[in-house]
């Protein structure tokens, strides 16, 4: 049985992956995030540790990572300053394992007018936010696997391929199940995917942009 520190717990990503490992039984969660009222239903269980804290206080963060196996982290706002707090916070608590959910285009491998289409849609500072983020996770001495993500859906499927860093990006959208589903192979495989990053997308997906 693993101890899990879940950043950003109230995300909908993140709540299909408590769903799922809760069900197992398997695993200690600790559910960090802004508003724990957010989580009321989960504070009776016997598994559960709700935090209220900011990603960005390093010293509630460091005391929330005591006794922590693997940290998954599925954040929002301003990236960089989260995982530098982040990586700052596990190296210096010796915590090693990073599960970390991003977004595609990372290293300019999305092809064709849906990459050109991605960046504009984006924007210029949000996408470089996001890769000055990862590189913080890729420079840093954990254990880590970053999920690129496509277009997420809502879709009740579990369908996907992975692409590893360097080959182009296939398709456009991937259902948050999907995304989900990898989280807790990773989080059951401790083992799997470490220093990698994968791109995650529904198969059979291209286009010049998102099918909603």
């Amino acid at each position: 049985m693993s101890k899990i520190l879940v950043l950003g717990a109230a995300g909908q990503v993140a709540q299909l992956v408590i769903q799922d490992l809760l069900a197992a039984k398997q695993h200690e969660l600790v559910l960090y995030l802004r508003n724990a009222e957010r989580l009321a239903a989960l504070k009776t269980n016997p598994h559960v540790t709700i935090i209220e804290g900011d990603v960005l206080d390093q010293a509630r963060l460091t005391a929330a990572l005591k006794g922590i196996d693997i940290v998954y982290a599925n954040l929002g706002g301003e990236f960089e300053p989260l995982m530098k707090t982040v990586v700052k916070a596990m190296t210096a608590t010796g915590v090693k394992r990073l599960i970390y959910i991003s977004g595609l285009g990372l290293y300019h491998e999305v092809p064709g007018e849906f990459g050109a289409w991605n960046e504009r849609a984006v924007g210029h500072d949000v996408m470089e936010d996001t890769r000055r983020a990862a590189a913080v996770v890729e420079q840093s001495p954990l254990d880590y696997t970053i999920l690129r993500c496509a277009y997420m859906t809502d879709e009740p499927i579990i369908d996907y391929e992975l692409t590893e860093k360097g080959t182009p990006f296939k398709g456009t959208i991937i259902s948050r199940q999907s995304i989900a589903k990898v989280v807790v192979d990773l989080i059951d495989q401790p083992t799997l995917g470490i220093r990698a990053s994968w791109g995650i997308n529904q198969p059979n997906t291209g286009g010049d942009r998102p099918v909603y």
